[in-house]
């Protein structure tokens, strides 16, 4: 674990949203991409770039009070908000088996709360806001499916691991 990963820099909202956007091109039924990071580091932001790209044409917005939102585009996506989960077991009183289905892609904010309840592969994303207000995002692949498609993932999201923002100070580090 932890042997690959990537670091992106989104200077604002809308490459946030771009991020969303160009991981949404590689993902396929049944994948599940967790998100983690402060209140308001823009989890919902990147959800609606990728929900975006995927053919949703209605509004995004956070499920905090509805737990689950279903969407239809191109690929059906389950929006999830562990925000106010006690846990893994709360999640899988609420019908694991529906919100993680294999013909659906599948985003789960605050996926730390409900690590214990995740298919082996999954995608991990840690979004945190700089104090210049510059978001850093932490990819990691977990499980061998994610793993085999790293060099897909480094394709999609390269863009955003330069100087989007800032030069990186530390290009050979990791």
């Amino acid at each position: 674990m932890g042997e690959h990963e990537l670091r992106l820099l989104a200077a604002d909202e809308a490459t946030t949203k771009a991020v969303g956007a160009a991981l949404a091109r590689i993902l396929v039924p049944g994948d599940l991409v967790g998100l983690a990071g402060d209140l308001g580091a823009g989890k919902t932001r990147l959800v609606q770039g990728a929900l975006a790209a995927l053919g949703v044409r209605e509004p995004v917005i956070s499920p905090t009070f509805m737990l689950v939102r279903e969407y239809e585009g191109d690929l059906p996506a389950n929006h999830v908000d562990a925000y106010r989960l006690a846990g893994a077991t709360e999640l899988e009183d609420l019908g694991v088996e529906e919100v993680f289905t294999p013909d659906a892609v599948v985003f789960v904010e605050w996926v730390d709360r409900v690590l214990a309840a995740l298919p082996e592969s999954w995608l991990e994303l840690v979004l945190q806001t700089r104090p210049d207000e510059v978001r850093e995002l932490v990819v990691r692949p977990h499980g061998p499916a994610w793993q085999a498609r790293y060099e897909q993932l480094e394709a999609a999201l390269g863009p955003f691991t330069g100087s989007m923002a800032h030069p990186d100070p530390f290009p050979d580090a990791g």
